[in-house]
């Protein structure tokens, strides 16, 4: 199986541009290929899971990724699927956060030995001229066929600010610039970044009459069709400081039924005929079929010792075995000590379980939390620092929610 029969397979390909030549190009070990990661936080989160994914497939195959971070175009904003503008950061807190997104790519993808590039299109964008832009870039748009582009579309009702309509030719240029710099032939991005993408191909056969590819990758859906990699409590991210790997993991171990073989194919590594076998399974054995996806995603963002650690604490949770140990933890201090205890609902705040007073008190009322196994019902349930450090002090809020608590 070539590798983009292997891509069409795991259900990853949503358009391309010339199909014959990127089967030529990626199949052989000859793409030159950049996906662009915008640096609006100082995480890269599940949304960015398919995308690394896929430079990581397509080097394993021979073919060499570029990393762009949009240091340049984090100044603008991205209009594609948003109803609002974009909050504008500060090029500190940009620069910031693109130290962050190349730690964590390293995870993915091997950067040694020029096998792979990391570059800041911050290096060409923020010194371009305004007037070479428009004579040079501006004169390759037309603004009707612009405007035709969904995520322009979708913008218009509301309004669409000048400065976000220019992230289209912002994003062209990188292409343009990235082929003749790096010689980049080919640009993979989700399916919504589809009319920019085109711009980038176009712009390179005005400009210098030569041919650039395009591919888009399948948004990872749901069975509702709904954004996979959001939570009640914001997005799953993929540093540890912010969501931990225990949480990384029971989020994939909870996925839907109709998802768990879907999420197999797209995002792991594992043989195409092993996930195969698994169209049979049912009840039980999608259980299992869960574990194995939560455990090998977990193993590839947060390495296997952790994923070993988080199968573990899941295990001693809701099956009785397993390691306590590798529960994830909350330590608390003296100054969350009031008198010398703690009462249940700031319990469930500090550890995360409920994300205020308000929310904390229903879930008590409700039925839904229990301390060590016993329901607990009382809103105003205290409980002393002998209490929480009297062997393991464990709340669990619904069934797929808990936490250790330990004290000083």
């Amino acid at each position: 199986m070539t590798l983009y029969d292997e891509l069409t397979a795991r259900g990853l390909i949503a358009q391309v541009t010339d199909e014959e030549e990127i089967k030529e190009l990626i199949n052989n070990g000859k793409a030159v290929f950049y996906i662009g990661f915008d640096p609006t936080a100082d995480s890269l989160h599940v949304g960015h899971f398919m995308a690394l994914c896929l430079m990581k497939r397509l080097q394993m195959a021979g073919n060499k990724p570029i990393a762009l971070i949009g240091g340049g175009t984090a100044m603008i904003g991205d209009p594609s699927g948003r109803t609002d503008m974009r909050q504008m950061m500060t090029p500190e807190i940009i620069q910031h956060n693109c130290d962050c997104f190349k730690k964590q790519m390293s995870r993915f993808i091997d950067f040694s030995d020029d096998k792979a590039l990391m570059v800041n299109n911050a290096s060409w964008l923020m010194d371009l001229n305004y007037i070479d832009v428009l004579r040079e870039v501006g004169a390759h748009f037309s603004v009707n066929r612009m405007l035709t582009a969904e995520c322009y579309k979708q913008r218009m009702e509301k309004g669409l600010s000048f400065l976000e309509f220019n992230y289209m030719i912002m994003q062209s240029y990188d292409f343009y610039t990235l082929y003749q710099n790096y010689g980049c032939n080919m640009q993979f991005g989700g399916d919504d970044q589809w009319s920019n993408m085109l711009g980038g191909t176009e712009l390179i056969r005005r400009k210098l009459g030569k041919d650039a590819y395009a591919m888009t990758i399948c948004l990872l859906l749901n069975s509702e069709g709904k954004k996979m990699g959001k939570t009640q409590s914001g997005a799953v991210w993929l540093d540890p400081a912010k969501t931990s790997p225990f949480d990384f993991y029971q989020y994939w171990r909870n996925v839907a039924d109709s998802d768990v073989l879907k999420c197999l194919r797209m995002l792991t590594f594992l043989p195409l005929e092993q996930i195969d076998e698994m169209d049979s399974w049912e009840g039980s054995q999608l259980n299992t079929a869960k574990e194995i996806l939560a455990y090998e995603l977990t193993k590839l963002v947060h390495g296997e010792q952790e994923a070993e650690k988080a199968q573990n604490g899941a295990r001693a949770l809701f099956s009785g075995t397993g390691n306590a140990a590798d529960m994830p933890c909350t330590q608390l201090t003296s100054e969350d000590l009031s008198d010398g205890s703690m009462d249940l609902i700031s319990l469930l705040v500090k550890t995360g379980l409920a994300a205020s007073r308000s929310e904390g008190r229903r879930a008590i009322e409700q039925g839904g939390v229990t301390v060590n196994g016993e329901k607990i019902t009382d809103v105003k349930a205290v409980y002393t620092a002998n209490e929480l450090g009297a062997g393991e002090f464990i709340i669990k809020r619904g069934k797929k929610k808990f936490a250790k608590v330990m004290v000083p």
